[in-house]
């Protein structure tokens, strides 16, 4: 019998939602024009911002690029920001935008290297623990030098790539044509038990590897979008950017590793989990069939792929040209040297990255009515008038509070142009300003981690195809990296208020020294 209009457009109306999340956002979608006209645009603007978190605490559910759009159509509509801002923040934003697009879908013509790479190290280390401190001191490396996002996104090629591995051969290892990896109806149940645990031990390794990119990111002025724009801002090169953060960011990366190690011994927070014999034994075999397939021109393949993986790691590190062009290139190489040469083949590579690549401009256009509600205003303005000795623990813990609901590059955007203003008015003085400028970073990459919202390749991570295999809920995320959170928050805070003051006083004068050789010999 044919059902009513009505209840086939709510039926159509996100799918296969659940009925208590659509009631939920059709709720939100009424609540927004009241309060913006008839209670307060401020209030109406953090109501929104809390609603879009819980769409991507729901990302499981359905995809936040879904919900999160219509409620920032809808804000575009009732006023609370315009088409143009939000055209405006992609603009600003326009490196990230292609970072994504192209990057991540270079990535994917490089699974083969990255597994076979990545397969000999799962394969030879056997002590989860040192497994771990691998993955996280590998992340935090490449992210020094790289992007984030880049980082992640190999790790993510990589788990898909065995957990394909061990669910094609438990489900239905007979039929090619089956690779559905998201159905576990032909798993016996032995085998579900062993792919739960499977799951957890990935789990960990990613979100090691996540934390890994805070790491390593906040130690370079090329780590994170935001560092370069609090380097430009301040005059410093690459050198003396590392060398203003190491009060902070070398304590913090030594005690992140031995979080990590904790973590793995006591199993607690969901970590511990090894990697099941049996999985073990499938890769193996999987490692030795690989080998003893591999032709000449496959052979070939791998070595093209790792001269392309060391031009990117020059091309990036040297900055030759913007992160999403040399993404590029790596698609043009990779394919045009590796054989293919289908469309069909070339689309898949952009299945992972546009939907977030959307899903990011969605986001942008939230951070839009954050600026033109001023929703950060107070706090920043509470902040610039504490007094000089507490400011340096204000702009860290501030920045980090806002980058876990916001974007960090525009909080820390936000915050260092107006110490940069307060410097320029005669507020505060260059030595002030250069601590709040280490402060300020330091706050946007590290406290972040408590959120998906606040590590661009933690929400990567959250809505990615892998998420959904191994369980990785944005709760989940969020407990997995509580302790995480506290270590680099608390140790990040000490740093700031106990050897930053100290250690910026000597760089000073390390940088007098440098300029001034010979006067510094005589004295």
């Amino acid at each position: 019998m044919d059902i009513s209009i009505s209840r086939a457009l709510y039926r159509n109306f996100l799918g296969q939602s659940p009925d208590w999340y659509k009631l939920t956002l059709i709720i939100f979608l009424i609540v927004n024009p009241l309060i913006f006209y008839f209670v307060s645009p401020f209030l109406a603007g953090w109501v929104l911002v809390a609603e879009f978190i819980f769409t991507l605490a729901m990302a499981l559910t359905c995809y936040p690029l879904l919900p999160g759009g219509l409620l920032a159509v809808e804000a575009v509509f009732i006023g609370m920001t315009s088409a143009e801002h939000i055209r405006a923040e992609l603009a600003s934003n326009l490196e990230v935008l292609l970072l994504l697009m192209f990057m991540v879908a270079g990535i994917f013509f490089m699974k083969q290297l990255l597994l076979f790479i990545f397969t000999k190290l799962l394969l030879g280390i056997r002590s989860k623990a040192l497994l771990s401190l691998s993955f996280c001191l590998a992340a935090a490396f490449l992210s020094a030098f790289l992007d984030a996002l880049t980082v992640v996104a190999v790790v993510i090629s990589v788990a898909l790539g065995f957990y394909g591995i061990y669910h094609k051969v438990v489900s239905n290892p007979d039929d090619p044509a089956d690779e559905d990896i998201l159905d576990d109806s032909h798993i016996r149940r032995n085998n579900k038990e062993i792919l739960e645990q499977f799951r957890a031990f990935l789990r960990s390794l990613m979100m090691h590897a996540g934390v890994g990119t805070a790491l390593g990111g906040v130690m370079t002025m090329v780590g994170e979008p935001q560092n370069l724009i609090i380097a430009k801002a301040s005059g410093w090169h690459f050198g003396e950017f590392f060398l203003r953060m190491m009060p902070v960011t070398v304590p913090v990366f030594i005690c992140g590793l031995i979080t990590c190690v904790l973590l793995e011994r006591t199993k607690a927070f969901g970590y511990g989990a090894t990697l099941p014999n049996r999985v073990r034994v499938i890769l193996r075999r999987y490692d030795q069939r690989s080998s003893a397939k591999r032709t000449r021109q496959d052979n070939l393949k791998l070595a093209v792929q790792g001269v392309i993986a060391v031009w990117l790691i020059i091309a990036l590190a040297m900055h030759l040209a913007e992160a999403g062009l040399i993404g590029l290139t790596i698609i043009i190489f990779a394919t045009s040297l590796c054989g293919v040469t289908d469309e069909h083949t070339i689309g898949k590579a952009f299945t992972e990255a546009l939907p977030f690549t959307a899903l990011l401009a969605v986001f942008f256009s939230i951070v839009a009515v954050i600026v033109d509600q001023q929703l950060f205003s107070p706090l920043i303005h509470f902040v610039l008038n504490a007094a000089p000795h507490a400011q340096l623990s204000l702009f860290y813990l501030c920045n980090g509070l806002l980058s876990s609901i916001s974007d960090n590059v525009f909080v820390g955007t936000i915050y260092i142009n107006e110490a940069r203003h307060a410097l320029e008015q005669g507020t505060i003085t260059l030595g002030q300003y250069e601590m709040l400028a280490v402060a300020t970073n330091t706050g946007t990459n590290l406290p972040s981690v408590a959120t998906p919202n606040g590590q661009a390749a933690f929400l990567f991570l959250l809505t990615s195809a892998l998420a959904p295999l191994i369980r990785l809920s944005y709760g989940r995320m969020v407990w997995m990296a509580l302790p995480y959170t506290i270590v680099l928050t608390l140790v990040g805070l000490f740093c700031v208020e106990v050897t930053l003051m100290p250690a910026t006083e000597w760089m000073d004068k390390l940088g007098w020294l440098i300029n001034h050789p010979i006067d510094g010999i005589t004295k």
